[in-house]
This record gives C-alpha cells, structure tokens and sequence, in this order.
C-alpha cells in the first residue's frame, strides 16, 4: 500500500527506492554517444575493450570485448567493510574470497596494518561502470532466482555500442526488478536467499542484500551522472 506517493512496508520502502533512482538514470542516460560512452577522461582509465587489448591482469567477458579488471586489493575506503564482515562472524578466509585477495592482506587489515592501496586508483569510463553494475545484476538474479550456477563475469556480452548496451542493461533491470516484487516478507528475512558468490550474500538476509544492492545502484549511476557532466564542459569548452 502506499501513503501519498511512497509505498509503505520494508520491501515497498527499498523498491521505492530503487525505482525512483532508477527513473532518473534512465533519463540522465538519454541521448549516450559512443564516444562519450567510450571516452577516457585520463590516460590508463579502466574501461571495455577488445579482448587482444587488454591492458589489465584479470578483464573479463564472454565474447569479444572484456572489462577491464586489475589485481586483487582492498580499497582503504572498504577497511571498515572489512571490519564489519568480521564483527559479523565470518572468517579471514572467507572474507578473502569475498574480495579475491590473500588472508595475509585480510589479517593485516584485521590489525591496523593494512597494506597500502595502489599509488593510482583507477579512473573509469561510462563503459566500464555500466558494464560493472550489468554484470552484478545479472549475478544477482541469476544466483537468487535463477538456476544460482553461471559465472557472473560470463553472464553479460560487453559492447562497444551505448545503445545496445543500455538496451540490454534496461531489460536485465526490468527483469531484476520484476523478480524482487515477489519476494515474501519470510524471503526478506532469510539468510542466504540470494547465493550470489562474490560478496557476503550468503551470509546476509535478502533484506540486507537489496539494501547493498540499491547502494551500489545509486553510487554507480552517480558516478556516471558526472562523467556525463564533465564530457559536456569540455565539448562546450571546445565550442
């Protein structure tokens, strides 16, 4: 039910959420280019690209185009998200497949002596962050009401086309969104409803789990919303 214009209830609240951060991505996604779609803001941006140019240790994909992906570290920001997993009982090793690190790199964050954080973090491209949040979406449908068995990083066919991407990553949404309408308040409430195998999912309620899922949502198309803004001041700048 809803009060006025918000829906009411947990799962009423997040999918309010959800679908009011997604309406306004939707436009601010509006008229894409591919160059924009594409463009590198500074030199050695992590983005899409040909599978025989990729420049980073792990890129990922199906097909032809991959992810740009680098080694395996902890950014100094997830420090306390670390912290958090381990309050939360979940042990050094599993919180190192969690990130894909080492123990030795979880234990010294553990103990206040983490290793330090690469001397450049990446910036990335529009690309790069649509392709990320795609191919995470796809993960968590795929391991919560799917058949919980592909490879998230092989789930999503990387283009360098924004149109098509974008019409591939609207239909994944929809399909995501649909899903999570039917979930019961008992699913809410389950650990490990959704298996998704990167992350603490299966440690944590689904409840927690579209919480985490709604962030990374809203941080990403932010993070987007900018790049289009900055594309724009040096196109207008040029002019």
């Amino acid at each position: 039910m809803r009060t006025g214009r918000v829906r009411t209830g947990r799962l009423g609240l997040l999918t309010e959420q959800f679908d009011c951060a997604r309406e306004r991505a939707q436009v601010r996604l509006t008229g894409l280019s591919d160059e924009e779609y594409l463009w590198e803001p500074v030199p050695d941006c992590w983005s899409i690209r040909r599978r025989s140019e990729a420049t980073t240790p792990r890129a990922f994909g199906p097909g032809d185009w991959v992810l740009d992906q680098g080694a395996p570290y902890i950014p100094a920001g997830e420090y306390a998200e670390v912290a958090r997993q381990a309050a939360d009982g979940m042990s050094v090793a599993k919180i190192a497949d969690d990130w894909s690190v080492s123990v030795e790199q979880v234990e010294a964050i553990l103990n206040h002596s983490g290793p330090p954080e690469p001397e450049v973090t990446p910036v990335t491209t529009i690309a790069w962050r649509l392709g990320h949040l795609h191919y995470c979406f796809a993960g968590e449908w795929e391991w919560t009401f799917g058949e919980r068995r592909h490879e998230p990083k092989l789930l999503v066919d990387f283009t360098p086309s924004a149109t098509l991407a974008l019409e591939r990553f609207w239909a994944l949404i929809d399909r995501w969104r649909d899903s999570v309408g039917t979930v019961t308040d008992a699913q809410l409430d389950t650990v490990g409803f959704s298996q998704y195998p990167y992350g603490s999912n299966p440690d944590e309620s689904y409840l927690d789990v579209l919480w985490g899922a709604n962030l990374e949502f809203i941080h990403h198309m932010a993070e987007i919303a900018l790049l289009r803004d900055l594309w724009q001041a040096r196109f207008s700048a040029r002019g």
